[in-house]
């Protein structure tokens, strides 16, 4: 028996909505990984982008378990000296909600030109609404 390796000409993707209200940041940042992947399809090929486009809305409303919020940081550095900054949870979700999801499902996607095309297919907005509806996305609970 042959293993199947997909195409690109045969991969189909889909559209789902996610809405983030009141779930918790890792487990949905997984469930939403595994979806850009593709690993939920049958034809899951690991070096293909079989992935469907994600629309996650609501997540201003997200939960974090534990002490999360004080106590977890984000850092980032220009590259000068001198120039490193850190910036906690609670801070980034009052100016930015949408980067720390982003964040945290861009650590779950390979790190590679396949990944980053992997993420341009998450599109995550602030409050409830989005402009996808022409594509119809299917709602996932």
């Amino acid at each position: 028996m042959k293993t199947y390796v997909a195409k690109k000409e045969d991969v189909k993707k889909d559209w789902y909505l996610i809405d983030a209200k009141d779930k918790v940041l890792g487990r949905l940042a997984v469930q939403i990984a595994d979806i850009l992947r593709g690993k939920n399809k049958v034809i899951y090929t690991p070096h293909v982008d079989t992935g469907d486009f994600v629309v996650v809305v609501n997540v201003d409303k997200m939960h974090f378990t534990g002490n999360k919020l004080l106590q977890k940081t984000y850092h980032r550095h220009s590259g000068y000296m001198g120039n490193a900054k850190s910036i906690t949870l609670e801070e980034m979700m009052n100016k930015h909600p949408e980067k720390v999801l982003m964040h945290a499902v861009k650590g779950m996607l390979p790190k590679s030109k396949l990944g980053r095309k992997m993420l341009k297919k998450l599109k995550v907005y602030k409050g409830n609404e989005h402009p996808h509806q022409a594509q119809t996305p299917k709602p996932i609970s």
